[in-house]
């Protein structure tokens, strides 16, 4: 086939929701798209699983409220799996606690059902980039949302995975969770890009995290960032 000989090039996307006639809109989207291919579809959490083992797709766009397994379920058993799939979690509200959820359980981002065809494609290709920020404000307000009415860890009993990282590290994780792309983290600490990059690579090792945004969530949870706006 075709696609094989440029197959480094296109991103495999795997569409799962129990609704075909939202999975047929997505996959006109990002069809349209060349560097954008539909590998398969899912309407459960279970044929999701199947598919991503089947398949090896690159990023997963995983609706949350599906019958038999449902969208954390689903976004856990790909975190714990040796796939290097990513996953977007679909949701209707901005404010969702499954949203929320999502991202604890291992997904990069989350989009809202009605996102803008652009949106939806740019999200897909920064998702699967690896290198992207992939906190956006509604991301970042959904975290606060949610963290501020969690319990926060006692300032004596930290997690023991921060004591490995180097003070330079933990000023570039906070960065990361403030939503900061490699270039403004650069300008802010008086380093290079390729530095930076080496920084992230070496926190997400020591931290045991698969991209940015669990950074971010990792961050939060944690208190290495506290949330900016109380009253929001």
């Amino acid at each position: 086939m075709e696609q094989d000989s440029v197959s480094r090039n296109i991103i495999k996307v795997l569409l799962v929701d129990d609704q075909p006639l939202l999975r047929m809109g997505f996959k006109l989207i990002l069809e349209g798209e060349e560097d954008l291919h539909v590998v398969g579809e899912a309407s459960n959490g279970r044929e999701a699983l199947a598919a991503v083992e089947r398949l090896d797709p690159d990023v997963v766009l995983m609706d949350v409220r599906m019958p038999d397994m449902d969208g954390i379920a689903a976004t856990e058993g790909i975190s714990a799996s040796r796939s290097e799939a990513r996953v977007i979690i679909l949701t209707t509200f901005d404010l969702d606690e499954y949203a929320f959820a999502g991202l604890q359980a291992g997904a990069s981002a989350f989009l809202l059902k009605d996102v803008a065809p652009a949106e939806l494609v740019q999200a897909v290709r920064l998702v699967a980039s690896g290198d992207a920020v992939v906190a956006p404000r509604v991301t970042q307000r959904l975290l606060e949302n949610f963290v501020r009415n969690r319990p926060p860890r006692p300032a004596h009993h930290p997690d023991p995975l921060l004591g490995e990282l180097t003070p330079r590290e933990l000023e570039v994780a906070q960065c990361i969770a403030q939503g900061h792309s490699n270039a403004e983290i650069a300008h802010e600490l008086f380093l290079s890009e390729a530095t930076v990059k080496t920084h992230v690579r070496r926190i997400l090792t020591k931290l045991h995290l698969r991209d940015r945004v669990q950074v971010v969530v990792y961050a939060y949870e944690t208190g290495l960032v506290i949330p900016s706006n109380p009253d929001y």
